[in-house]
């Protein structure tokens, strides 16, 4: 742990918040690295937790659903199916899977649906919060109603951004018709079990040790209905996983950074995992602690622009009973990951406060240079 990381101070804060937002359960962790995107692994530096899961302390293994933070592994095996050649992400959608090849915008002069839009959210498909929230299992049959029916679109595609969690559902339908197999095998397959993620599943564990969804109505928590198993709609929200695990996910992505000549362990390319942290797409300003910041969407992951820390790679998730957020900046000096079980938890916002408080307390090392080493020798000479 570094001399100057106060975990006790965190815990404080995580207690606060907790209370201020009504969370039965909040569990945090915090990884400090160094030149080469921290400790091997992504070890934490420190964790913890406030509050009890069935009767017990959780701790950074116990399970929570995190939803939308699903995205990230949905695009980061898309990419490595592509630069397998298993799929383009210029092409049309319907290329792939014919069914889908009828869904355009509204306007004659829009482009097709491409791999890409689905992927950087500027298919142009309405957002559909809570609804998919709510209908993670749709079958194939009843996916293959509502897009026979038509879809509805907010903006001609590749106009805009805009979320739409279908998108990922239609992403999921296009790599089984691709490869013959479902996106949730290719995950598990091909990063998770890669990369020693084994506490991480599309299915409800099958143990004790996991965080039952919660709600906060009037003055107390009730149970929230069960969140809905893995279906047509998990890419974009099935997976249960651990912070433990998050932390290794986030340290692996952020150790894509810089580009440099040592080995390349994969199993997705350093070059590809940078890609997914690119912005695609600009989204606009949204506001963390009271700070308004400029927003774009890579490749299941948001980028923002901060004025206190710099580039900082994120996603949140929401759920019925869950809140998730994981944050790093390139090259991992730090990666906050926060997970909680109540009713669409902020845990952005906590997150943020975490990276705050880490930074004020002057706990995060020095980030890698993100320049060719000959640009900053030159730029030096010119000073």
């Amino acid at each position: 742990m570094n001399a100057t990381l106060d975990p006790a101070a965190i815990d404080e804060l995580v207690v606060e918040f907790a209370a201020e937002h009504h969370c039965p359960s909040i569990v945090w962790g915090v990884v400090l690295g160094g030149e080469s995107g921290g400790e091997s692994g992504g070890g934490l530096a420190a964790h913890g937790s406030t509050g009890t899961v069935e009767g017990a302390a959780p701790t950074e293994r116990t399970v929570y659903r995190i939803a939308s933070m699903t995205k990230s592994f949905s695009a980061a095996v898309t990419l490595l199916l592509r630069d397998e050649g298993a799929i383009e992400l210029e092409a049309p959608i319907g290329h792939y899977a014919r069914e889908l090849a009828h869904l355009r915008s509204p306007t004659s002069d829009a482009p097709a649906i491409t791999v890409r839009d689905l992927l950087c959210m500027s298919s142009g498909l309405v957002a559909d919060d809570p609804w998919a929230d709510r209908h993670l299992d749709l079958t194939d049959d009843e996916f293959d109603r509502i897009v026979q029916r038509g879809l509805v679109f907010a903006h001609p595609t590749g106009a805009c951004h805009e979320y739409s969690n279908f998108g990922f559902a239609l992403l999921g339908r296009v790599i089984h018709r691709a490869t013959g197999i479902r996106l949730r095998h290719h995950v598990t397959d091909r990063l998770l079990t890669p990369l020693g993620l084994t506490a991480t599943t599309w299915d409800q564990p099958d143990h004790d040790d996991w965080a039952r969804p919660m709600r906060w109505a009037e003055d107390g928590w009730t149970c929230e209905s069960p969140t809905p198993p893995d279906g047509m709609i998990a890419p974009m929200g099935g997976i249960w996983t651990t912070v433990a695990d998050l932390a290794g996910w986030s340290a692996w992505l952020a150790d894509a950074f810089p580009a440099r000549d040592d080995h390349d362990p994969g199993p997705l390319r350093r070059s590809s995992r940078r890609e997914m942290q690119t912005p695609q797409r600009y989204v606009g300003q949204r506001t963390l602690r009271g700070i308004r910041l400029p927003t774009s969407y890579g490749y299941g992951l948001r980028v923002l622009d901060d004025p206190e820390h710099g580039t900082v790679i994120m996603h949140s998730g929401g759920l019925p009973g869950y809140g998730s957020s994981m944050r790093w900046t390139p090259g991992g000096a730090i990666a906050v990951v926060t997970v909680a079980n109540v009713t669409y938890a902020p845990m952005t916002e906590l997150g943020a406060r975490i990276h705050d408080l880490v930074h004020a307390q002057g706990a995060i090392p020095d980030p890698p240079a993100l320049v060719a080493p000959a640009v900053g020798t030159l730029a030096g000479r010119l000073i």
